[in-house]
């Protein structure tokens, strides 16, 4: 019983995301054009959006239902997508990394900054990981022309 206790207050045991632990770049490029320049380096790497979520539609639109008044995003779009080669790498070098699966990248426009659009992504532990977040990099920076 203690150990199933113990299992079970691991398992419930939530960490938050510091800006430590996210990358991104800044453009002066409009969202269309970051999310253009995205799709297509998603694409230009051989891979397949899984889905797009507008994360900023649903906050806004939501926010009144939820008793605030805050806009927090002009624009805000999340894409999901997996590369089989390299998901079938980490995950072989442990099974657990499935846990990152799909791979997302997030472009958003903040309101107190509406000509910035910021394109990013969370970043990943030390070890096999690092080279999904070597993908997510290229491909992030492709998008904006940093590449």
């Amino acid at each position: 019983m203690k150990r199933l206790l113990a299992t079970l207050a691991l398992t419930l045991t939530a960490s938050s995301v510091s800006a430590a632990d996210i990358i991104t770049y800044d453009t002066d490029q409009s969202f269309e054009d970051v999310t253009f320049g995205l799709e297509n380096a998603i694409l230009d790497a051989g891979l397949v959006i899984d889905s797009v979520s507008h994360t900023g539609d649903m906050l806004e639109r939501t926010k009144a239902d939820v008793g605030s008044d805050v806009t927090l995003y002009l624009n805000a779009d999340v894409y999901s997508f997996c590369s089989a080669k390299i998901s079938r790498e980490v995950m072989e070098a442990d099974p657990m990394n499935i846990v990152f699966c799909p791979y997302d990248i997030f472009i958003m426009v903040r309101p107190e900054t509406p000509d910035v659009t910021t394109i990013g992504f969370r970043t990943f532990p030390d070890g096999p990981m690092k080279k999904v977040e070597t993908l997510l990099d290229g491909i992030a920076r492709a998008a904006v022309g940093l590449d």
